[in-house]
């Protein structure tokens, strides 16, 4: 039986995909929370929002994550970051995945990647679990209804977690899987129930097709002013440092909050919602995505709650500290209607420094500004992981290796290309430490990022006196209204300035060693901005 709104020359059957049980497509919000309530998916909380477990994997497993080496992508992936799967081992897979399915039911639905209609892809997700069907018709953006009529797919995404691969037969790693096969225009998923992976596929998709067309692909938030889309913002960080947070300013206008593309018509989110961490959430701190948790539809994932009032536990981590709610972006008051912004007026690379040697904002060149996005630099701190006992930094590409399917030059330059041809300034900004390291030190105080990021984007930053850092070479300002000028040099606010300068040494050569990846394929200014 097959139930919903769908293009009749485009069903499963049309892809080959038969046997199946009962397939429902494109169903809506309300209609996959009742089917998830009625396979025991999950559980309904408080305003409606669906309170789920995704078991063994509370996190994305990278190490699973496959391309198939065919002969269209053999000279363009980097293989050092993805692992390749045979045409072989795929094929085995796909098949082996069909006939797995055959009988059970599935959820089917056709939704868009991309707000800008000239560069974006239309994907088909077919998955095993009706949750699945909900997070993802939040993540990513949805046609409207009458569209579905002739809607056909670029790519199509199978998410099945009951089925557990071979690494013999399949040419993978362990039993989960995530294989993405170009010229099939195919992504295989199985052995996990963390919905992550279905964003993250689409996002790894679209880094790979965007820079063949001169866009780039950018793992970052992004917002503009209000009344004013070409007054944009994009920030770029790893878990962590603040990228939801910062860039949800109440001030400004929300295009997203994760993944974004800039092409020659300016900035464009990749998604219709958001996938926010949960742990220690306030409604004082983040008031609106705190809302979202109790409005009707929300997915929270992994998230320990009072089984009699359903009353959610922010602080609780002892499911994971991975903890997250996903929503539509209409569910943000001051969200944009279009998702689309101009070409980047300023750059935020935001840094989690654990070892207390940054400085909390600083002004990049474009070659620097190459540099740290090449570096993708953050920190682990102690308590977080077994066996972390000091800061331990991660240089994780691009702010986001684990999704970049080319070498991460081919990012760099593209966004150094953009900086150049539309003059956006760079800011380096450090969330982390201030007055020493991790455990001695405090964290950086909010206000007063909040003050210097305010300060970079209404342009009064750029009219302060800077000086130029000794360790990295960056600019640094002097005095900034509203900011106590001590927190502005990090070596001032450490009591022990021998063991400030003594970090920072450390941080450097960290730095200098991690980058000796790159050098083969970068330009004499970057080598040079590498030296400070």
């Amino acid at each position: 039986m097959t139930t919903g709104r769908v293009n009749p020359n485009f069903r499963l059957e049309d892809q080959g995909i038969e046997g199946l049980g009962n397939v429902y497509y494109n169903l809506t919000e309300p209609a996959l929370v009742e089917a998830a309530l009625k396979r025991g998916e999950g559980t309904l909380g408080n305003g409606g929002a669906f309170l789920v477990s995704t078991g063994k994997f509370t996190g994305r497993s990278p190490k699973d994550k496959h391309v198939v080496k065919t002969d269209s992508v053999a000279d363009s992936i980097w293989w050092d970051n993805n692992a390749p799967m045979t045409p072989e081992g795929f094929d085995a897979l796909y098949a082996d995945m069909i006939e797995h399915m055959k009988g059970r039911d599935y959820f089917v639905q056709d939704l868009v990647g991309g707000a800008d209609p000239a560069n974006s892809i239309d994907v088909r997700m077919i998955t095993e679990l009706a949750w699945h069907g909900l997070f993802i018709r939040h993540m990513l953006r949805r046609p409207e209804r009458a569209d579905l009529d002739e809607f056909t797919a670029d790519f199509t995404v199978i998410n099945c977690p009951s089925f557990k691969a071979d690494p013999e037969r399949h040419n993978c790693r362990s039993d989960t899987v995530i294989a993405l096969n170009f010229d099939r225009k195919m992504i295989l998923i199985g052995g996990t129930e963390y919905a992550g992976e279905n964003k993250k596929s689409v996002f790894t998709l679209l880094n790979y097709l965007l820079p063949g067309k001169g866009i780039m692909p950018m793992h970052c938030s992004a917002n503009h002013a209000k009344g004013n889309p070409v007054d944009t913002a994009v920030f770029f960080g790893l878990s962590g440092t603040g990228k939801t947070t910062l860039s949800a300013d109440p001030d400004r206008v929300l295009i997203g909050d994760d993944e974004h593309g800039w092409s020659d018509r300016g900035t464009f989110n990749f998604e219709g919602g958001c996938y926010a961490k949960t742990i220690s959430l306030s409604p004082e701190a983040e008031p609106e995505i705190y809302a979202t948790t109790s409005k009707f539809g929300t997915v929270i994932e992994n998230m320990v709650f009072d089984p009699e009032t359903f009353e959610l536990d922010f602080e609780d981590d002892s499911l994971t500290a991975n903890m997250r709610c996903a929503y539509p972006l209409e569910y943000i008051s001051n969200a944009s209607s279009t998702a689309l912004g101009g070409h980047p007026k300023n750059i935020i690379m935001l840094t989690c420094d654990a070892f207390g040697v940054l400085p909390p904002i600083a002004r990049l060149t474009p070659a620097q500004a190459m540099y740290h996005f090449l570096s993708g630099f953050t920190s682990k701190v102690a308590g977080t992981e077994r066996g972390v006992t000091e800061p331990e930094p991660t240089f994780s590409t691009c702010f986001g290796a684990p999704f970049m399917p080319r070498r991460p030059e081919v990012y760099g330059n593209l966004l150094r290309e953009k900086i150049a041809q539309h003059g956006a300034t760079c800011w380096l900004v450090n969330t982390g430490w201030t007055g020493g390291a991790y455990g001695t030190g405090n964290r950086m105080p909010i206000k007063a990022t909040r003050a210097l990021l305010t300060a970079a984007l209404d342009g009064t930053l750029a009219e302060v006196q800077f000086r130029k850092d000794p360790n990295f070479g960056f600019d640094v300002p002097v005095d900034v209204p509203g900011v106590p000028q001590v927190l502005l040099d990090p070596r001032r606010t450490w009591g022990d300035t021998a063991g400030y300068d003594k970090q920072a040494a450390k941080l450097v050569q960290m730095f200098a060693d991690n980058f000796e990846q790159y050098v083969p394929y970068i330009d004499d200014d970057v080598k040079a901005a590498a030296i400070g």
